[in-house]
């Protein structure tokens, strides 16, 4: 017979339902993630889906069911031009971009070019410039009425008209090709580096000379690097917006990203045209992935490192190395000196001139005392310092448990989160801004037009990136520390607190850095997003052009250029400090 005391003890314990005590935390962790990261990836796109079949609403009246939206998409006449644009536009960045960055990449890894040791960290700066500033500064240097080098060439050559036209379908792809370059470079540079260079000296002790070795040989060997730069290159040549927005409009040369700009942002508002025009880069996007997934199936027959060791010897260009090394100062001028002090010269003058001795005493400051005194530019600063700030520690802070989960944890179902946390790599910047807009005029959740919709934008479009980071440093992580932890008595929580966030402290770090700067100069999404109040540089920046004041936006971004670079500086010296020195 049980006690009274018993009995008390256990009429007083709670009750709880054996699926509750069957959860770990890791469970419950994977399921908040899970179910927190879909929420972010698919409602948007079920919205999409579902608002591209909808008639527009005006006056009350619309939202019926349609097809008129893909008929227009798809089979219009104006609907293949578009397309054309778009393919012809993204294919030739992907060439440009590639043909510039590779040769660079070989210049500096693989010859005794001069200088390549000095270009590596040079390389990087470009990456900082925001595109919409990229794009502005080429146009001060080939608009056929006042581009720069055009009058210099014009003059030099005494030609009757400016030799190039940067309004036309090819000065759109020599400037997204350029500015894509830097990435090119850093990521063939790793392939490079890492290749047993033994198929090339035999190559060349075969008499081949190195150009040749280098296409024969290094190329094919590096495929699957190759084809998942140039499709990496066709995606974002596809999802770009500043190019298409700020040089093909005014040369009405349409693409995918600027006509559902106009479709947005036309009275009436055209959701579901935006939505049908936003399913077919969406196809383009996965057709893309899943085409570099069938190539790279067996990646294993290009590998060249194998057990025995190698040092790469580098090839001797003789005298054409000096020709080589002006190519990588050329470079340099055309990606950072050329734009940032056309951009500068601007922010200078109280109108356009080129530079000459009669512009000099017109030189002041006053572009940047009446930016910097705009009614909105304080908000702007603001809103993009939060904005940048909160998503970067957002997106890290979420990746960071997510990575736990698919890497370390033998949940069922943690290939699935893996999955989610990926999929927004599908979504352009505009088509992301299209479904967060169609999502929250239809769900009674009122942040449509403020910063909260903002956010979700940029953590929705970054976590991809963050993984990326966390998984890497996690997977420098050895197990058996949280192990240890465990054995001492320590939470999974405490443990993963105390002795795992930690250790991730310099992967997370990087991850926050960029994508705090890749949310700071964020056009794509902002400009279909953004509401009276929420302001952000990047669309102040894009406002201006519009409103013609460029002299004041050369200001606003050369402010934003230097913003960005003591951010970088400021990482650079927390990364030397002996506190995050794991």
């Amino acid at each position: 017979m049980r006690s009274l005391a018993g009995i008390a003890v256990a009429s007083t314990t709670p009750t709880r339902p054996r699926w509750v005590e069957g959860l770990s935390p890791q469970a419950i962790l994977l399921a908040l993630a899970a179910g927190l990261v879909a929420y972010l990836a698919l409602v948007p796109l079920v919205f999409l889906l579902y608002g591209s079949f909808l008639t527009p609403i005006v006056g009350g009246q619309g939202g019926t069911f349609t097809l008129q939206h893909y008929l227009k998409a798809y089979f219009d006449a104006s609907g293949l031009p578009i397309l054309g644009n778009s393919v012809a536009f993204a294919g030739g960045t992907a060439v440009v971009a590639f043909a510039i960055g590779t040769l660079l990449a070989w210049v500096t890894e693989r010859t005794n070019t001069p200088l390549r040791r000095v270009f590596f960290g040079l390389s990087l700066i470009p990456l900082i410039i925001p595109g919409i500033l990229f794009s502005l500064s080429w146009i001060f240097l080939l608009s056929p009425r006042i581009g720069l080098l055009n009058l210099v060439i014009q003059r030099l050559l005494h030609l009757p008209s400016a030799p190039f036209n940067i309004y036309s379908l090819g000065g759109m792809i020599w400037v997204e090709g350029l500015h894509w370059s830097p990435l090119v470079y850093l990521m063939m540079s790793a392939a490079f580096r890492s290749m047993d260079p033994a198929l090339e000296e035999s190559a060349v002790m075969a008499g081949a000379n190195p150009l040749v070795a280098f296409m024969r040989v290094t190329l094919r060997l590096s495929l699957p690097t190759v084809i998942s730069v140039i499709l990496v290159l066709f995606l974002r040549g596809i999802e770009t917006f500043e190019v298409p927005a700020i040089i093909g409009l005014p040369a009405g040369i349409h693409v995918f990203t600027s006509r559902i700009y106009l479709a947005v942002k036309g009275y009436p508002s055209n959701l579901g045209l935006a939505g049908a025009y936003s399913t077919i880069l969406l196809l383009m996007s996965l057709a893309s992935i899943y085409l570099y997934a069938r190539v790279t199936r067996q990646a294993n027959r290009f590998a060249t490192v194998t057990g025995r060791g190698y040092r790469p010897r580098l090839s001797d260009l003789g005298p054409w190395r000096f020709l080589t090394a002006a190519l990588v100062v050329g470079y340099l001028g055309l990606m950072v000196l050329l734009p940032l002090l056309v951009l500068l010269w601007n922010s200078l003058l109280p109108f356009y001139l080129p530079p000459s001795a009669r512009a000099l005493p017109l030189l002041t400051l006053r572009n940047y005392a009446s930016v910097l005194t705009l009614p909105s530019i304080q908000r702007a600063i603001v809103n993009t310092t939060l904005l940048s700030v909160g998503s970067g520690t957002a997106v890290m802070a979420l990746t960071a448990v997510i990575a736990w989960v698919t890497v370390r944890s033998r949940l069922r179902g943690r290939w699935l989160l893996d999955q989610l946390a990926s999929l927004p790599l599908v979504f352009p910047g505009v088509v992301l801004g299209v479904a967060l807009a169609t999502t929250y005029l239809v769900l009674p959740v009122p942040i449509y037009g403020t910063l909260w919709i903002l956010l979700i934008a940029y953590v929705t479009r970054y976590i991809p990136y963050g993984m990326r980071a966390s998984s890497a440093a996690l997977l420098q992580i050895h197990r058996e520390l949280e192990e240890a932890a465990e054995v001492s008595g320590a939470s999974w929580w405490r443990g993963f607190v105390r002795i795992v966030l930690p250790l991730l402290g310099p992967g997370l770090l990087a991850g926050w850095i960029y994508v705090v700067i890749v949310s700071a100069r964020e056009l794509s999404s902002s400009i279909l997003l953004w509401g009276p109040g929420g302001e952000v540089l990047s669309v102040m920046i894009f406002d201006l052009w519009q409103s013609g004041h460029p002299q004041e936006l050369a200001a606003l971004g050369i402010l934003l250029v230097l913003a960005l670079l003591a951010v970088i500086a400021a990482a650079r010296r927390l990364f030397r400090y002996p506190g995050v020195q794991y």
